[in-house]
C-alpha cells in the first residue's frame, strides 16, 4: 500500500507539472518544449518529497509532532516579540531584518526546547502525547539475549505470549554483526538467534514487526532499548540481568525470562521426600550435589560418598537467590536404614589396631610341651637340660 501511494504521488506531481505549462506559467520563459519541462519539474519535485519521506522514516511521529509544536511555539513568541518591538519607532527595513532574524532564532529555540523535554511536555499537555501502540495493545520489545536464548519460540507455541512482538532494527543489526563474527562461538550464537527469529515469525500465533525507530545519540543496544521503552511505553523482554536493573531504575517495565522460569519451577517444602542422583561433591565437607530436571541444585549432607547413587533424601530448607533456587536436603531415614549396618562395622575395623599374623600353628601348653623340651614333666623343671642323674 505504501509503494502504491508513493507511485501515485509521483505520477500526480508529474501530471501537475505537465498541466502547469498549459496555464502559461512555464511558457513565460519562452523555452521550447514547455510541457516536457513542466513534466520533468513535477517529477523532480515528487522525487524530492519522496526522498524526504524516506529520510524521515527513522524519526517517529512523536518526534515530528514535537518539532511542529516547538516551531509553532517559537513563532508565536516571535510574533509577541515583534509586537512589543513596534513601540520602538524603528524603520520598516530594520523591522524586517529583526523580524527575519528573530523568527529563525525563536523557531530554533522552540523546537530544541520541546524535543529535549518532550516527556515533560507530554505530562503538561497529556492530549498531545502519541503512543506507538493502539488502544489496549501491549508492545513487547525483544532483546538480543532473549532471541539467542531460544526459549521464547517455545513460549509462542503456548499462546501465552502477546500477539505482537517488536524487534527494533538495531537489535536485528546486532544479531547480524554477531552472526558475521570471526569467533566461531559468537557466529553460531548469532545464526541461532536469526533462526529463532525466523521460527517466531513463521508462527501464526504471534506477529513480529520490525521497528525502524533508532536513537543515534546512544551507542549501545541496551541504552537504545531503554530509551525506546520510555518513548513508546513498551516492555522489554530479556534475560540480561544488568539490562533488567538499568531499565527498572529508569521506569521501564521488564519481562525477564529467567525470573519466569524460576517462578514456574515446582514448589517444594521442607520435610518433603524426593529421589535424586548424586553427581558430584559439594563445596563443604561431606556434601553431595544433585540436580533436578529443571536444573535446580540440590545439596545433600553426607552425600559425598554416594556419588553416582540414586538416594532418597528429605528436604531441610529452600534458598531463593538471584541466580535461581537452591535446595538443601539430608539422607532420609529409609536410605540410612538400608545402609546403616555397614557403617559401624567399617568404623570399628578402621579404629582397632590389627594384631600381627602367626605363620605357624598356635602354641601348645600342658603335657605336649614336655617332649619338645627333652622329656621332663610339664612343669617348670621340664625346661632344665637333662644331665643323666
Amino acid at each position: 500500500m505504501l509503494m502504491l501511494i508513493r507511485v501515485l504521488f509521483i505520477l500526480s506531481c508529474a501530471l501537475f507539472g505537465y498541466f502547469l505549462a498549459e496555464i502559461n506559467v512555464i511558457q513565460l520563459l519562452y523555452l521550447p518544449g514547455s510541457h516536457f519541462i513542466g513534466l520533468s519539474f513535477g517529477l523532480l519535485v515528487g522525487l524530492f518529497v519522496l526522498s524526504l519521506d524516506i529520510y524521515f522514516k527513522r524519526f517517529t511521529v512523536r518526534n515530528i509532532l514535537a518539532t511542529l509544536i516547538g516551531l509553532t511555539f517559537g513563532l508565536t513568541l516571535q510574533r509577541l516579540y515583534m509586537a512589543v518591538l513596534q513601540y520602538g519607532n524603528l524603520t520598516a527595513e530594520m523591522n524586517d531584518q529583526i523580524g527575519l532574524a528573530s523568527a529563525i532564532i525563536f523557531s530554533y529555540l522552540g523546537v530544541m526546547t520541546v524535543l529535549r523535554g518532550q516527556d515533560e511536555f507530554a505530562i503538561m499537555i497529556p492530549f498531545v502525547k502519541l503512543d506507538a501502540k493502539g488502544a489496549g495493545e501491549e508492545m513487547i520489545l525483544l532483546d538480543t539475549s532473549v532471541i539467542i536464548d531460544g526459549r521464547i519460540a517455545d513460549m509462542c507455541e503456548t499462546h501465552f505470549m502477546p500477539q505482537k512482538l517488536i524487534v527494533p532494527r538495531f537489535v536485528l543489526k546486532e544479531l547480524q554483526l554477531i552472526s558475521d563474527s570471526s569467533d566461531p562461538l559468537k557466529r553460531n550464537r548469532g545464526r541461532r538467534g536469526l533462526d529463532i527469529l525466523n521460527k517466531i515469525k513463521s508462527n501464526p500465533n504471534v506477529q513480529v514487526k520490525i521497528n525502524e525507530m533508532d536513537f543515534p545519540e546512544f551507542s549501545t543496544v541496551d541504552a537504545k532499548l531503554v530509551k525506546m521503552g520510555q518513548a513508546t511505553g513498551a516492555k522489554i523482554f530479556t534475560n540480561d540481568f544488568n539490562l533488567n536493573k538499568v531499565a527498572e531504575l529508569q521506569g521501564v517495565k521488564v519481562l525477564n525470562i529467567n525470573e519466569l522460569a524460576n517462578a514456574l519451577k515446582p514448589i517444594v517444602m521442607p520435610g518433603e521426600d524426593m529421589e535424586v542422583k548424586i553427581l558430584k561433591e559439594g563445596k563443604e565437607h561431606d556434601q553431595g550435589v544433585a540436580y533436578l530436571d529443571d536444573g535446580t541444585m540440590v545439596v545433600v549432607d553426607n552425600g559425598r560418598r554416594r556419588i553416582g547413587q540414586t538416594l532418597a533424601v528429605t528436604i531441610t530448607s529452600v534458598l531463593q537467590t538471584q541466580a535461581g533456587r537452591m535446595i538443601f536436603a539430608k539422607l532420609s531415614d529409609s536410605d540410612r536404614g538400608e545402609r546403616a549396618p555397614e557403617q559401624p562395622e567399617r568404623s570399628r575395623d578402621r579404629g582397632r589396631p590389627q594384631e600381627p599374623r602367626r605363620s605357624g600353628p598356635p602354641p601348645q601348653s600342658g603335657p605336649q610341651s614336655g617332649p619338645q623340651m627333652g622329656g621332663g614333666s610339664g612343669g617348670p623343671g621340664g625346661r632344665r637340660p637333662f644331665n643323666g642323674h
